[in-house]
């Protein structure tokens, strides 16, 4: 936490709050549409007081909070200042939140992602607030000329009962905002018991400017004398630029140039947040975005398959290590045949607990499942897009991205500029969902601004990012059971792997419960260019995991519901191993809740139910998942999901993501899928990428939390990875067909007499 005595007027806060030509990107808390009494309307006050990096205070007992985290839907942007409002100990109605920029110097891990932001930012943002609530109890114990330890805070005022005197905060932010830091050991954070924000719902603090449909994001940024930008990419995996004709779009309307970007310097050591698909683009430059739009259409240029490359990829502990991208242009009917061959051979080995070889060579029976998913595309629906001016020794770039700091160390690179020159400023984002971890356009965006030595608007078309996108890989797990004559479970081997990563979590359940146990992985490399996909690798495992449980309980005659808690009573009482990397008790907690809230055992007149459960991002999730079939066609009536994830800071808005993670995930499980045909994607818009509809949404979803005193942990991913074993787990009780594959849509409409 960085601490500044500093004193900001009106014209001063202004200056500082505004983002290059916006303006402020102010939200009040009663926005939740309902009308504000004249009570509740606080004006912006004469002058603002700094009391630390996130916190301002007005003369008149207004707030000013900054979120530090990009917002891309997650509602970070409420609940990170709820936290800090809560140990301030004011009134949120009186507090205004602002986005910050991107200021590592201010202000700590301003990164979304991992399902981390409320985790990470917990303990900091509640020592910043209470610092700054320790800053205004010094002032007024210097100016009431009182002894500290008797002065009282209670929603935005300071009080020493004995004397009798009493002010608002504001009376004391111009003398707290002089005085030097207090000692940190002295700082005390409330009990949980006292919390009177954290816990309670509060609105989206930018619900009104979305519902009215204020600007908001980068694409509404414009500036005096902007140009528009569009690029284009090689038409394959595995092509490169060869050359390309100018002339061929340059004397089209509009259009004021045509020229190649190479985003990254020969010797840069790229982070593993540097990926790009193509190092190498057309871009061109005009006066509208349709113009620009049509003069791709019109580039006349030679591609060239791309040999086999390397470049230096910079690791943990500052060691670069070479990165091979394989050549030649890759079929997904190719990818296919090279899982199914390496799921045969040995893989490399994780995890080995007791003597599996042996148990599965007296086992009675053998029971062995494979399980493959697709490529996914992440589907943003807000394309990728910046802004960026640069010109000189100066750059401001502006635009979605979910982690500015990776990104940092390229801009500089690429732009010959010390990092102090450049300035992010973060824009609201229309999705992420790891997409926007990646942040190559911002690159892409300032070279063209520099070429040109003017501001410039870059925006990809879906085509574009459907494409040249960086996708999930395409998985396969292999999952075999060794049983004796009494259905016993002997041992458990899981084999899995993907293209160019494996999704293995060796040290996950049912690990630590088995006490012959083999864990193995393998991976296929790729220049299909791959990345974060919301819940990375347990996206896929956990569907595969917890089908093969599903029909593991099955062949074994017990319920599905009693047989993981078994096994999690065996991995909390007699754990095998010493790596388990999850709680056996929380687990089993989840599954126990979600049993509760759905009446399992009482399944209601057509409807076929499905379990699973998932340890992923520090949290725990059990769902159970209801389907019907109506008109030869499954339709999910009803989800029902509980959820350890520590303390829940906002708890409608958790409840919204955790539903929003379930939707998703049944639309990934029944239709996405991205191929590809000799390097060339097989989808490149929602016309052929199917997407799940509004009619197709559950009918309903619970979400229930378990009541915790925990610090909270991840939440905006971990509801995802189970949905897809417990909706297949349902439809094979619905059709009598287990669904070993994703997408499961194309295998449903195989089944003959569905729901007859």
């Amino acid at each position: 936490m960085t601490l500044l005595n500093k004193k900001l007027d009106r014209r001063s806060f202004l200056k500082v709050s505004g983002l290059a030509g916006g303006g402020m990107m102010l939200s009040f808390s009663w926005l939740a549409g309902c009308k504000p009494t004249p009570e509740e309307v606080l004006t912006m006050p004469d002058e603002w007081f700094e009391i630390n990096s996130y916190i301002k205070i007005g003369e008149n007992g207004a707030v000013t909070l900054f979120n530090p985290n990009p917002e891309f839907g997650q509602n970070v942007k409420t609940s990170l200042p709820m936290i800090l409002a809560e140990e301030l100990d004011v009134d949120w109605k009186n507090v205004f939140v602002e986005q910050a920029d991107f200021y590592p110097e201010r202000f700590d891990r301003q990164f979304t992602g991992g399902s981390q932001s409320v985790r990470a930012a917990w303990t900091p943002l509640r020592t910043a607030g209470a610092t700054a609530r320790q800053l205004i109890v010094n002032a007024a114990a210097q100016s009431w000329n009182v002894p500290v330890a008797e002065i009282t805070t209670n929603m935005g005022t300071v009080e020493h009962q004995a004397s009798g005197k009493k002010a608002g905060y504001g009376e004391m932010a111009s003398l707290a905002g002089t005085l030097d830091a207090p000692d940190p050991e002295t700082i005390k954070l409330k009990d949980n018991a006292d919390f009177k924000i954290i816990g309670q719902s509060k609105k989206n603090v930018d619900l009104q400017k979305i519902v009215t449909g204020k600007p908001m994001f980068s694409l509404d940024h414009k500036v005096e004398a902007m140009k528009y930008a569009a690029i284009v990419h090689p038409p394959a995996f595995g092509m490169k630029l060869k050359s390309f004709d100018k002339s061929s779009v340059t004397s089209l309307p509009g259009i004021q140039d045509a020229f190649k970007v190479k985003i990254f310097k020969d010797d840069y050591g790229r982070n593993f947040f540097d990926t790009t698909t193509f190092p190498e683009i057309i871009a061109i430059v005009g006066n509208s975005t349709w113009e620009v739009l049509q003069a791709k259409k019109s580039l006349q240029a030679e591609w060239e398959e791309a040999p086999e490359s390397t470049f230096p990829m910079a690791g943990r502990g500052g060691q670069t290590r070479d990165i091979s991208v394989p050549g030649g242009l890759e079929n997904s009917s190719t990818h296919k045949e090279k899982m199914a061959e390496f799921q045969r051979k040995p893989g490399n080995v994780q995890r080995k607990d007791g003597d599996p070889e042996a148990a599965f060579r007296k086992a009675a029976r053998v029971i062995e499942r494979t399980y493959t998913a697709p490529f996914l595309a992440h589907n943003t629906m807000e394309p990728m897009n910046c802004f960026a001016d640069v010109k000189g020794d100066r750059a401001i770039i502006y635009g979605p991205t979910q982690a500015p700091d990776f990104i940092m160390n390229a801009l500089s690179s690429s732009l010959e500029l010390p990092k102090e020159n450049i300035q992010i400023n973060l824009a609201r984002m229309g999705g992420g969902f790891g997409r926007r971890a990646y942040s190559h356009h911002m690159v892409e965006a300032a070279l063209i601004s520099q070429k040109i030595q003017a501001p410039v608007k870059m925006v990809y078309t879906r085509e574009d990012d459907m494409s040249a996108g960086v996708y999930r890989p395409t998985y396969s797990a292999t999952y075999r059971a060794a049983l004796d004559e009494n259905n016993n479970l002997l041992a458990l081997h899981v084999k899995a792997g993907g293209i160019p990563e494996s999704p293995l979590h060796a040290n996950r359940f049912p690990a630590g419960a088995i006490d012959n146990y083999l864990a193995e992985t393998w991976q296929i490399e790729s220049n299909i260019t791959i990345g974060a996909f919301r819940a990375p690798r347990s996206n896929f495992i956990a569907g595969a995991e917890q089908s093969f449980l599903d029909e593991l309980a099955e062949e074994m005659g017990k319920d599905p519901i009693a047989f993981r808690l078994g096994l999690l009573k065996r991995a909390e009482t007699n754990p095998v191993g010493e790596n388990n990397d999850y709680d056996p008790k929380r687990y089993a907690g989840v599954l126990e809740l979600v049993r509760d809230k759905s009446d399992w055992s009482n399944v209601p007149d057509g409807i076929s139910r499905g379990v699973s459960a998932y340890f992923c991002h520090n949290s725990y999730v059990a769902e159970v998942v209801d389907v019907s079939i109506k008109d030869r066609k499954p339709v999910v009536e009803s989800v029902y999901a509980a959820v350890d994830c520590g303390i829940v800071v906002n708890p409608d808005a958790a409840a919204n993501m955790g539903e929003g993670a379930i939707v998703d995930g049944i639309g990934n499980a029944f239709y996405g899928e991205m191929a590809f045909e000799n390097g060339v994607p097989t989808k490149t818009n929602f016309d052929k990428y199917r997407m799940i509809r509004h009619g197709e949404a559950p009918k309903k979803i619970e979400v229930h939390f378990v009541e915790s005193k925990e610090d909270p942990t991840g939440l905006g991913e971990p509801l995802f990875p189970p949905v897809f074993a417990a909706l297949g787990n349902s439809l094979y009780k619905a059709t009598g067909k287990r669904l070993y594959e994703q997408p499961f849509q194309p295998q449903i409409l195989q089944i003959e007499n569905l729901g007859m």
